[in-house]
C-alpha cells in the first residue's frame, strides 16, 4: 500500500498509519430515501456507481440524519452538532432569510483549513446568503463554491426545461422569489440557472478542483450536496431518458454518473488509496410527490415525520485497503462526520459541545459504535416539547407524532399532514430490528424489561435535555426580499429582472 501501512498487532486490535494527510469527499443526496438505491434492494434505480462503492466499501443499515428537512440536517451534518444548538430550525432557510448558519459555528472545512486543506463545496448550499453574502460557503471555511446557495424549486421554474430537448419542469416551485440563480464562489454567473447543464457543471468542477490539488500535493475536502433528487427533478442528455423509473430515476442516474466521474478521477490522480469517500441523505423521501418523490422502502412515512422514513438514511464509506467491505448494524450518524475526519485528519475538534462521536472504530474493525442513542426532533421543535423521539440501542420510543405535507400522499394515515401532533405518555416504543416499520408497538403492561426500558429511556432522554441549549433560531428573523440574490440588484421590477 503506497499511502499507508496497517500494523495488526492482534486478531483484536488494528493500528493505522497514515503516511500523508488523507483526503476526503464526502457526498450528500437530496431527499433520496431508504430505499431508493440498487444496493438497497430498489428494483428499478439505475445506480451502478453507488453500488460499486457500496459492494468495496462498509455500507450502513442504521444511520440517520438529525432532521426530517434540508437546512437543520445541513448544518448538523457541517458541525458535529443538533440543529437547535446552532438556530437552524424552525423549518429551513429562503432565498431572502436573515439569518443563516452563525458564523460563530465551527465548519468540518474550518477544522481542516489550519492543517493546510484546500477546500471546496459544489451544488446546494442551503444554510443562508444573508446581507453581503455573510453566510455563504467562502465565509464559512470553503476556499471555493460553485452551485445554488438554496434549494433549485425556490425560485420559478414554469418555463424552465429540466429535461431535452425542452421539457418543462414539472410544478410551479416558489413563484414570487426571484430566479435560481448559479454561484461561483460570491458572484452569480447565471440566472435563472440551466438546468440541462447544471450537473455536467458540478461534475467538472469538482472532478478540476481534485486534479488540482492532487497535482500540488495538497490534501482536499470535497463537500458535494447534489440537488438530485429534489424536486423538480431534472437531468441532461447524459441521463434523460436513460432508466424504467422515469423522471426521478434518470435524476438519479444522473447523480450517480458524477459519483462515477468523482471515483475516476480519484483513481486517475492517484490519490484514491489515500482518501476517505462517504455518502448518505440529508432526509428521507418527499412522498407526496408519489412516483417523483422517492423511496423510503420498508420504514414508515418520509421526509417531514421523525418516523424512520424521515430520518433513516443510506450511508456508504469507502476507502480501499483501509475500510474492508461489509454491512454493519451500528448506530451512526451525520454528527458523526466532524469528528471522525477530524480524528483522521489529525484536526483540533471546536471547543463547543459536540453531539457527534468518532465512527473509527466502525470503519476500521467493522467495530461497536460510540453511540447509544439518537435523538429526532420535529421540522418545528421547542424547548416545550423537547425531544419526539429517542432510540435507545435497537429500540425507539415516540414521545410524540405528527404527519407532514411532505409526506401526505401516501396509504398510511398516520403519514398524513391532518395528523396532528400527538402526545404519547407513556411513548410509544419499537424493536427497529423486528418491527422497522413501526406497526406494532411493545405491550407496556406485565413486561418488566420493558418497563426497565422505559426507565432507562425516560433517563437518557432527560440528562440530554438537560444539557440541550436552544440557540436563537435563525430561520424566525425573518427574510427581506432584497436580500434575494440578484444578478443586477439595481434592476426593476424585482424579482423577474433579475435575469443575466
Amino acid at each position: 500500500m503506497d499511502v499507508a501501512h496497517i500494523c495488526i498487532l492482534s486478531s483484536l486490535f488494528v493500528c493505522n498509519y497514515a503516511a500523508s494527510t488523507p483526503n476526503f469527499v464526502l457526498i450528500f443526496a437530496d431527499d433520496l430515501g431508504f430505499g431508493d438505491l440498487g444496493c438497497y434492494g430498489h428494483p428499478s434505480s439505475l445506480t451502478p456507481n453507488l453500488d460499486r462503492l457500496a459492494a468495496r466499501g462498509l455500507r450502513f443499515t442504521d444511520f440517520y440524519s438529525t432532521s426530517p428537512v434540508c437546512s437543520p440536517s445541513r448544518a448538523s451534518l457541517l458541525t458535529g452538532r443538533y440543529q437547535t444548538r446552532s438556530g437552524i430550525y424552525p423549518e429551513f432557510l429562503y432565498p431572502g432569510s436573515i439569518g443563516g448558519l452563525p458564523l460563530n459555528e465551527t465548519t468540518i472545512a474550518e477544522v481542516l483549513k489550519p492543517l493546510g486543506y484546500a477546500t471546496a463545496v459544489v451544488g446546494k448550499w442551503h444554510l443562508g446568503v444573508g446581507a453581503n453574502g455573510r453566510f455563504l460557503p467562502t465565509r464559512q471555511g470553503f476556499d471555493e463554491y460553485l452551485g445554488i446557495p438554496y434549494s433549485h424549486d425556490m425560485g420559478p421554474c414554469h418555463n424552465l426545461s429540466c429535461f431535452p430537448p425542452d421539457v418543462k419542469c414539472f410544478g410551479l416551485c416558489d413563484i414570487d422569489t426571484v430566479a435560481v440563480p448559479l454561484m461561483h464562489n460570491e458572484v452569480i454567473k447565471q440566472q435563472p440557472v440551466n438546468f440541462l447543464d447544471l450537473e455536467r457543471a458540478y461534475s467538472d468542477f469538482s472532478t478540476a478542483f481534485i486534479a488540482a490539488a492532487a497535482e500540488k500535493n495538497q490534501p482536499f475536502f470535497l463537500y458535494y450536496p447534489s440537488h438530485h433528487t429534489h424536486c423538480p427533478q431534472y437531468a441532461g442528455p447524459g441521463a434523460a431518458g436513460k432508466t424504467s423509473r422515469g423522471p426521478f430515476g434518470d435524476a438519479l442516474l444522473e447523480f450517480d454518473n458524477t459519483v462515477g466521474n468523482l471515483l475516476a478521477t480519484l483513481e486517475k490522480t492517484g490519490v484514491i488509496n489515500n482518501t476517505l469517500v462517504f455518502f448518505t441523505s440529508d432526509n428521507g423521501p418527499a412522498l407526496f410527490r408519489m412516483a417523483r418523490g422517492g423511496s423510503a422502502g420498508t420504514l414508515r412515512c418520509g421526509k417531514g415525520t421523525t418516523y424512520e422514513g424521515g430520518m433513516r438514511e443510506p450511508a456508504i464509506a469507502y476507502w480501499p485497503g483501509m475500510i474492508t467491505p461489509g454491512v454493519t448494524q451500528e448506530l451512526a450518524s451525520t454528527l458523526d462526520i466532524l469528528p471522525t475526519i477530524a480524528g483522521l485528519a489529525g484536526a483540533g475538534v471546536p471547543p463547543v459541545v459536540l453531539d457527534g462521536v468518532d465512527m473509527a472504530d466502525i470503519l476500521f474493525k467493522h467495530g461497536k459504535s460510540k453511540r447509544e442513542s439518537m435523538m429526532f426532533y420535529p421540522t418545528d421543535p421547542s424547548e416545550e416539547c423537547g425531544l419526539f423521539a429517542l432510540r435507545l440501542g435497537k429500540y425507539k420510543a415516540h414521545f410524540y407524532t405528527q404527519g407532514s405535507i411532505h409526506s401526505t400522499t401516501t396509504p398510511d394515515k398516520e403519514c398524513s399532514t391532518f395528523v396532528l401532533r400527538k402526545h404519547h405518555d407513556p411513548p410509544l416504543i419499537f424493536h427497529l430490528d423486528a418491527d422497522p416499520s413501526e406497526r406494532y408497538p411493545l405491550p407496556l403492561d406485565g413486561q418488566p424489561d420493558i418497563q426497565e426500558l422505559l426507565e432507562r429511556v425516560k433517563r437518557v432522554k432527560e440528562e440530554f435535555e438537560d444539557s440541550m441549549l436552544f440557540g436563537e433560531s435563525q430561520i424566525s428573523k425573518g427574510s427581506d426580499p432584497q436580500l434575494e440574490p440578484c444578478c443586477n440588484p439595481q434592476c426593476s421590477p424585482k424579482p423577474s429582472c433579475c435575469h443575466c
